[in-house]
This record gives structure tokens, C-alpha cells and sequence, in this order.
């Protein structure tokens, strides 16, 4: 049993294990440019963001029908619980999809199919956010927006992802007022690749309540004060941290300093697939090459559950808090 933790920073699109993507390529008529699983797992090496992102949204056109999204929901799921996930608030990118024809309708029913039955299937409580891709126009994130009225019911929150060196948060200000007036929370990647003050913009021009990322805050100590001062969560991503190479070693990762700042950080597996491990995974590893010690995990896991979306729900809040502390490690 693995300690209880909260996933928030964790791509749906980012969980197609190369088997699945076959399966769904065999399917669905869909010839994939690599020979077997073996041939694309080596693809899996990247050297910078977008290199990564090319990868991406090549294999995205396996993902076709409501059953697609409801298989890669599902199988995330079950994952994430074997790994002491409780709680997950999974981030889709629908442009992805409506700019290659599979409409958004198609993407959110089967995702939410998934959804519906994980809490009884899996034990896992869920949450969609919907993120707009920053590399695309402000007029496509408020068509977006628009196209999901129909399904807000599902939709808890939205975020910000995709390539964000050159495209600051501001660009989004519409958006994301519009977003608030609907009554979705927000959030934002920021300090990532792109530097802090894309933080603050995420936080000042869009009035997001969880930094994704966050990583490069420490270049600014008044920014650090901050963050810390408002308690504003981060949703760190390790793994993925070096696999991109914002961080050259995991040994060399900020999270101990950032910690030991009065920061609320929390850790997640960003596009597990892609980055050798799920959240557990990432718990490991930090545990492993930072030397975090039992105490430091298990505010981790605290954290985690502080900064999700459950203020509908303090009482389920509550119960996992309590899983939380009751935890023994081996």
C-alpha cells in the first residue's frame, strides 16, 4: 500500500502507454511511423519541450472515438490507484482533438465515461480541467470555451499548457475572465520554460489559484516570498522536469530549497508515459535522489489534498487528510 496522495498536474493525453496506442492505431486504421512498442518506447527521449510536444500530438491521432477516451481514462485510473492515488484532477486538451475533427463532445463523454465509474471501479474521486493550448490564438481558447458550454457540467476548471516560451499568460486575460464568470476555477502552467514572471502574470492577469510548475520562482525571492505568503500551491512534475531538461539531474532538483521556503508544493507525474513514471513513481524518486525523509513525504501527500479542488466536499477532504496521517511507512 502506498502512502495517499492527490494527483493535480497530471495530462490525460500524456498517459498512452505505446501498447494502447497500437491497440487504438490497430482499431482504428491508424498506421503509427514505428515498427513496434520497442521502436516507439526509444522515441520517448527528448531533449527539450517541444520536442516532446511533436511526439505528442503525433500519437494523439490513435484517440478517435468516445470508447478511445474512455480506455485511456480507465487505464490511467487504474494505474494511478495501484500507485496510492485518491484523488485526480485530470487536465484534457480538447484543440488537439477538435483541430484534427474528433469533436468535443466525443472527447469530454468518453472521458467522462471513465470518470463516472472510477470511484466505484478504482477508488479514485476525479476532477476534469479543461486546458487551452498557449501556442494556438486567444480567439481559439474562447472558441473553445464556447464549444463546452454544453458540457460544463463536467468541467471543474480550466488550465494553460502546451509550448510556453513566447506565449505569456496575459495573452489569455479573455479567456480566462470568461472562464471565471462560468464559475471555473483556474489554473495556469508558469515557470516552467517560460520565466517568473509568467508566475505572476498567471496569477495577477488570469487570477489562477495553482501554479503548474512554478519550477523557476526560486529566480526570484520576492516571488518566493509570495507564493509562500499566500500559500499558492505548485504542482511540481520531477520526472518530467528532467526528461525535458529543466532540471539536469534529479539529484539537482529544487524541491528541497523550495520546501525549506515555506512553499506548498506537491508532486504529480505530468505525462507519465512519456516520463517513466506515475505518481508514486515520482514519490519514489525524489524520496531516492533528494533524500527526502518520511516527514517531508508525507507533507507532500498533505499538500496534495490541501490544494485540490474539494471545497464542495471538506468532508472527503478531511477523510483523505486523515489517510494521510494515519499512513505507516515500511
Amino acid at each position: 500500500m502506498h502512502l495517499p496522495k492527490a494527483e493535480l498536474h497530471l495530462h490525460i493525453e500524456g498517459t498512452l502507454e505505446p501498447e494502447l496506442a497500437f491497440a487504438l492505431a490497430a482499431r482504428n486504421g491508424v498506421t503509427l511511423p514505428y515498427a513496434d512498442t520497442e521502436e516507439l518506447r526509444t522515441a520517448y527521449l527528448f531533449h527539450d519541450l517541444q520536442s516532446f510536444l511533436d511526439l505528442y500530438y503525433a500519437l494523439m491521432a490513435v484517440l478517435r472515438t468516445e470508447e478511445d477516451f474512455a480506455e485511456l481514462a480507465d487505464a490511467y485510473l487504474a494505474r494511478a490507484a495501484a500507485q496510492g492515488v485518491r484523488h485526480a484532477e485530470i487536465f484534457f486538451d480538447p484543440q488537439a482533438h477538435t483541430d484534427r475533427g474528433v469533436p468535443i463532445g466525443t472527447v469530454i463523454e468518453g472521458l467522462g465515461r471513465a470518470l463516472d465509474a472510477s470511484e466505484e471501479k478504482h477508488g479514485v474521486s476525479t476532477q476534469l480541467i479543461m486546458c487551452f493550448l498557449r501556442d494556438k490564438s486567444a480567439e481559439s481558447a474562447l472558441e473553445t470555451l464556447d464549444a463546452a458550454k454544453p458540457y460544463l457540467h463536467r468541467i471543474s476548471a480550466v488550465g494553460l499548457d502546451s509550448a510556453e516560451a513566447g506565449h505569456p499568460p496575459s495573452k489569455f486575460r479573455e479567456v480566462y475572465e470568461a472562464a471565471g464568470a462560468l464559475g471555473l476555477r483556474k489554473v495556469a502552467h508558469a515557470g516552467e520554460e517560460g520565466p517568473p514572471a509568467y508566475i505572476r502574470e498567471a496569477l495577477d492577469v488570469l487570477g489562477v489559484e495553482r501554479i503548474d510548475h512554478g519550477l523557476r520562482a526560486m529566480e526570484d525571492p520576492d516571488l518566493v516570498e509570495r507564493l509562500a505568503a499566500e500559500r499558492v500551491p505548485l504542482t511540481l512534475c520531477p520526472l518530467s522536469n528532467v526528461r525535458l531538461r529543466a532540471v539536469d539531474v534529479l539529484a539537482e532538483h529544487p524541491l528541497p530549497a523550495m520546501m525549506a521556503a515555506g512553499l506548498l508544493c506537491t508532486v504529480n507525474s505530468d505525462d507519465p508515459a512519456y516520463f517513466g513514471g506515475y505518481a508514486e513513481d515520482n514519490f519514489r524518486a525524489v524520496r531516492e535522489a533528494l533524500g527526502l525523509d518520511r516527514e517531508q513525504l508525507r507533507t507532500l501527500a498533505r499538500n496534495s489534498f490541501e490544494a485540490a479542488f474539494l471545497d464542495h466536499d471538506e468532508e472527503r477532504r478531511a477523510r483523505y487528510l486523515s489517510e494521510v496521517e494515519a499512513y505507516a511507512f515500511d
